[in-house]
């Protein structure tokens, strides 16, 4: 695997121990960005299922890193995935704790630009 590949594999392994972590504690992960609400059960299912995104989504694309396939439809899906998060929480800023819509901004949007600008670079 070349340096560029083993880049993108580490930064994809964050994103899968990030899904890990949101599926085994939820509350603790969400509660800046969802405040009290994340104490709530039927959220939690939720975010757990964002968890999992996270996980299977970037999981995969380690798998196709290793094997040496394409990448850049992965960190696409990636990049969308962030995305849809980004408008969600903009959709619903007025009702998030203070500050939250921005974090998620800097998190989230990050996240987007990194595997964009990972995806720009994987396969020249």
């Amino acid at each position: 695997m070349d340096l560029t590949r083993a880049t993108v594999s580490a930064v994809l392994l964050a994103r899968v121990s990030y899904g890990v972590a949101l599926i085994a504690a939820p509350r603790r992960l969400a509660l800046r960005w969802l405040g009290e609400d994340a104490n709530r059960a039927p959220l939690q299912v939720a975010l757990r299922a964002l968890g999992a995104r996270e996980a299977i989504l970037h999981g995969g694309a380690v798998l196709a890193a290793q094997r040496e396939a394409p990448l850049r439809p992965w960190l696409a899906a990636s990049v969308v995935g962030d995305l849809t998060d980004l408008i969600a929480t903009a959709a619903e800023r007025r009702r998030l704790p203070a500050g939250s819509p921005l974090a998620t901004l800097a998190v989230g949007g990050g996240s987007a630009l990194i595997s964009a600008l990972l995806a720009a670079i994987v396969e020249r």
